[in-house]
């Protein structure tokens, strides 16, 4: 694991009741973030959330916000959203125009920089610049919809994260997203993974707060053996 506060498990609220938002993100006060998925239906075949939806997430949620952007044109939308407060704003490297330089502008509007990359999209290009951002996210699914299957031919690219980040002495943080569950946390974990984003997992349990508890165990469990 990259920093004593991990593992971290960050509630999406792509699996919550949006007509309940406030009553949901309240439930979700153990977790460590709550991940709000911005889709645009053109980068994904999918729309949720714009930024009036992402302020209002802001000033209700019990938690910090990772933002996490699949639209088109990051470049010019994405520091808006750092500008309404999320604590980390993550882009996709296939959508983004100058990745490095957009990084460098949601850090000067305070903001936690992150990359995301798509199941068939290499990570190498992102060996180089790793210092560039605060989080790299390894698509664990084909982004656009929730409740997919885990995608376990995407854990070599996040062990070669890993390994590039320790050869560089780097602290980013390297998160994984979509089909995360008891079932599979561990195999991502052990792959390098220290910040998990589950949906299903944590609002289709019984007990939320257990829920959430299970995975960072199972996570630790796991990071500690490899």
């Amino acid at each position: 694991m990259n920093l004593a506060d991990a593992p971290r498990i960050n509630a999406s609220i792509l699996a919550a009741d949006f007509v309940n938002m406030q009553a949901d993100l309240a439930r979700i006060a153990t977790a460590d973030f709550v991940h709000v998925d911005v889709m645009d239906n053109h980068f994904v075949p999918n729309l949720t959330f714009g930024p009036q939806m992402v302020e209002r997430i802001q000033a209700t949620s019990p938690i910090p916000l990772d933002v996490h952007l699949m639209i088109t044109d990051p470049d010019r939308w994405a520091p808006g959203y750092a500008e309404l407060g999320a604590a980390s704003v993550t882009f996709h490297l296939e959508a983004a125009a100058d990745p490095v330089a957009l990084a460098r502008t949601l850090r000067a509007r305070g903001a936690r920089a992150g990359v995301a990359i798509k199941p068939g999209t290499a990570g190498e290009s992102l060996h180089d610049i790793l210092g560039e951002f605060d989080q790299i996210l390894v698509m664990t699914v084909e982004p656009g919809f929730g409740g997919q299957g885990f995608m376990p031919e995407t854990m070599p690219k996040l062990r070669a994260l890993r390994d590039a980040a320790r050869r560089r002495g780097s602290n980013v943080w390297l998160q994984v997203d979509g089909g995360i569950s008891d079932a599979t946390i561990a195999q991502a974990a052990e792959a390098g993974a220290d910040t998990f984003v589950a949906g299903s997992a944590v609002y289709g349990a019984d007990d939320i707060e257990a829920a959430v508890t299970r995975l960072r165990h199972l996570a630790r469990a796991a990071s500690l053996e490899s």
